[in-house]
């Protein structure tokens, strides 16, 4: 079976899956389903004080989940698909969406990478993190995160050579404009669109 055919089907089942992104590697399954994010948060060591984020395939998809206004348009124009998360309000879809942190509030982005987008507007809205133990750094290659997960994920697409990327910026827009981390997206470049 083609392997972005069967990571979508098990993204669809429920199951986890390791896939590439423009940043970093990620590890991830569906967004909605309660059962998945806690395995999740398991698998990584994550605390559920840190809210898992979501990505999809399209600003369209982002729309479904996040209450996205004028602001927050302006930089999925500039910056999507890209190295930009973007902390919004829910929208309606996501009201109750187990993904730690804040059940109001949730961090939505669209992956430049093309896996990463296959797999999104197939399966739907992902909840994906940093494919790494947490507090460890983020594993590049196949092999080190095999090593790391083992059986606890469905699917790895990986691609040949180690994965090389800086994690993405995450800017909240709940309250104000707050950089709450520079990743891919210099700071300067969201006051620019923004202005």
């Amino acid at each position: 079976m083609d392997p972005i055919a069967e990571a979508i089907d098990e993204v669809r089942a429920g199951n986890l899956v390791v896939l590439p992104t423009d940043t970093v590697y990620g590890i991830g399954g569906r967004a909605d389903s309660p059962a998945v994010t806690a395995r999740l948060f398991e698998a990584k060591g994550r605390p559920r004080s840190l809210e898992l984020p979501v990505l999809v395939g399209s600003t369209t998809a982002a729309r479904e989940v996040a209450a996205m206004d004028e602001r927050a348009e302006l930089l999925a124009a500039a910056f999507w698909p890209g190295a930009l998360t973007i902390v919004l309000p829910r929208a309606a879809a996501a009201i109750g969406w187990d993904l730690g942190g804040d059940p109001a509030s949730v961090g939505v982005r669209v992956p430049a990478h093309r896996l990463a987008l296959e797999v999104l507007r197939s399966a739907g809205p992902m909840a994906v993190t940093s494919a790494n133990r947490s507090g460890s750094r983020p594993l590049d290659n196949g092999d080190d995160l095999v090593a790391a997960f083992g059986d606890l994920v469905a699917v790895y697409l990986c691609e040949e050579h180690p994965l090389v990327g800086v994690s993405s910026t995450v800017v909240d827009l709940t309250d104000g404009l707050r950089v709450l981390r520079e990743g891919g997206v210099p700071e300067a470049a969201i006051r620019v669109a923004l202005a």
